[in-house]
């Protein structure tokens, strides 16, 4: 069975840093794509970052190109999203998914999110 389980979510400042882990099992990481996405109240679901680790460079959203970083551990089988230089609109339920066929919007395999709040 595929699972993905989110964690690392939490209240933060302005310029602040988290790193969120999207913890898989069910099926070999280097095969997938994982990606993460965001989806803010009242706001459509947002892709933030890809990675899938036979390809050379990961996708970022122009939203967070520079501050997140994306990586994976295939030993732990877990992939990583870093978090720095938050800002207010980084506010959001953070997912991460996996797909066979790569990185896009509709990914199959879907985890239960986790919450990253801005405290002022």
């Amino acid at each position: 069975e595929v699972q993905l389980v989110e964690s690392g979510g939490g209240l933060v400042q302005a310029g602040g840093s988290l790193r969120l882990s999207c913890a898989t099992s069910g099926f070999r990481l280097d095969d997938y794509a994982i990606g993460w996405f965001r989806q803010a109240p009242g706001k459509e679901r947002e892709g933030v970052a890809c990675i899938r680790t036979r390809d050379v460079n990961p996708y970022y959203a122009d939203s967070v190109k520079g501050r997140f970083t994306v990586s994976s551990d295939n030993a732990k089988n877990t992939v990583y999203l870093q978090m720095n230089s938050l800002k207010p609109e980084d506010t959001a339920v953070y997912y991460c998914a996996a797909d066979l066929s790569g990185c896009g919007d509709e990914m199959t395999y879907w985890g239960k999110g986790t919450v990253v709040t801005f405290s002022s």
